[in-house]
């Protein structure tokens, strides 16, 4: 499973076996099980997930107790509460998993230590980073400017397998539309 997260980073920047095996030694392995929550609102978040295998989410709740999908993270993508990790902070999100898995996670500690003895995964860690601020830009984007069928359509997009793997009703929620506008779009 290891290698998993070795390939991911070296898409970005290479390391040697020794290096990755340092890398290595400042993560830990979660199992999980589907509908187990990593992270609930009003936590403490202390971890970054490594997804390598399983689907999650991170949502929030509103006042009216009505769920808002951001992101799903599916094999070989992160998920936390970037805000609570980054300002060591109570969670605002939930962070579920919605399919048994398997993650590696860092705490912020070891990230620290880690960016501190190895500056490519400090070069890494921001790289990473600043692709995550312009898919949220992107999305945020889609969400201000295109209709409901366009967001579907860019989602199929992202996401082409996700489809078969969630309800329709997170579909929607991920979309911020009705499950009925997301039928009417499915049958168009």
């Amino acid at each position: 499973m290891s290698e998993i997260l070795r390939e991911h980073i070296e898409k970005i920047i290479s390391l040697t076996d020794e290096e990755f095996e340092f890398v290595l030694s400042h993560f830990s392995l979660k199992k999980f099980l589907k509908h187990q929550f990593l992270i609930q609102e009003g936590d403490y978040v202390n971890n970054d997930f490594f997804i390598l295998n399983g689907l999650l989410k991170a949502s929030h709740r509103d006042e009216e107790n009505k769920e808002h999908i951001l992101q799903f993270a599916t094999e070989n993508s992160w998920i936390t509460d970037p805000q609570a990790y980054n300002n060591q902070t109570i969670a605002t999100l939930n962070i579920q998993c919605l399919e048994d898995g398997n993650s590696l996670f860092i705490t912020l500690e070891n990230k620290e230590k880690l960016c501190n003895s190895l500056h490519k995964m400090e070069s890494f860690f921001r790289k990473k980073t600043t692709k995550e601020h312009i898919l949220l830009q992107r999305r945020i984007l889609c969400l201000i400017s295109n209709n409901a069928k366009n967001r579907y359509e860019d989602l199929l997009k992202q996401y082409p397998s996700l489809i078969q793997r969630i309800p329709k009703t997170m579909i929607a929620s991920y979309l911020g539309v009705s499950r009925e506008t997301l039928s009417r779009l499915i049958i168009n």
